[in-house]
């Protein structure tokens, strides 16, 4: 069958321009995203890298098994002194225990114990310096807590060379044994100075000596 001119005309314009615009030909571009920055056609993108940062000297190794420096090193609180002449409830509240900690102390406590239990905290004090100051008297006493204890017919609750029993969970036993670790510390100075004698106020036994102190119930010479 001829074709007639005109449909001839129309195939060859169609053919015509298929040849010549091939690009226009595939799929759509993506829209470019807000804030992206435009890149030129046949232009490979350039990587960007960071800057790297500023070298650190790396810090010293350091050796756990090292001792610390002496400015880091804190105060030991159990190697902490108590201050010498602080207040005396304070430091019967610090040292308050039921165990003396030596035969000597436990001397000590128990004199102060059975003569003075019942008195203010300076009697008790006062009290136990006139044992110590029996034992540091350079031969007039014996030379020790238990030796000024045990001397004949010096203290009316010793029978024989046993200690008497104490209630050792009872307070005024540790506060006790808390004025005795002042007194053999010297931490706090007694209100009756180097007394070596001393008797309830209810009696009056006429000694010729010097009259140094009268606390709670006792009065003290020496």
């Amino acid at each position: 069958m001829l074709l007639s001119s005109r449909s001839a005309l129309l195939i060859f314009t169609a053919l015509s321009a298929s040849s010549l615009a091939p690009a226009q030909v595939g799929t759509t571009a993506e829209p470019m995203a807000i804030g992206e920055p435009m890149v030129a056609a046949n232009t490979v993108p350039t990587r960007v890298i960071a800057p790297l940062p500023l070298a650190v000297d790396a810090a010293p190794a350091v050796d756990p098994l090292a001792p610390l420096p002496e400015s880091d090193v804190g105060p030991d609180p159990i190697a902490e002194p108590v201050k010498h002449n602080g207040d005396l409830p304070a430091l019967v509240a610090r040292l308050r225990s039921p165990d003396p900690g030596s035969r000597e102390l436990e001397c000590l406590a128990v004199g102060i114990y059975f003569e003075s239990k019942s008195e203010p905290l300076a009697g008790q004090l006062a009290v136990g310096e006139v044992i110590a100051n029996r034992a540091n008297s350079n031969g007039r006493f014996p030379s020790s807590y238990c030796g000024v204890l045990f001397q004949r017919s010096q203290f009316s609750f010793i029978r024989g060379r046993a200690l008497p029993a104490v209630p050792r969970s009872s307070r005024q036993w540790s506060t006790a044994v808390a004025i005795a670790k002042i007194v053999d510390q010297d931490l706090k100075v007694s209100a009756a100075p180097k007394a070596l004698f001393f008797h309830a106020r209810r009696v009056s036994p006429g000694w010729k000596l010097k009259r140094v102190a009268s606390i709670g119930n006792h009065v003290f010479y020496r």
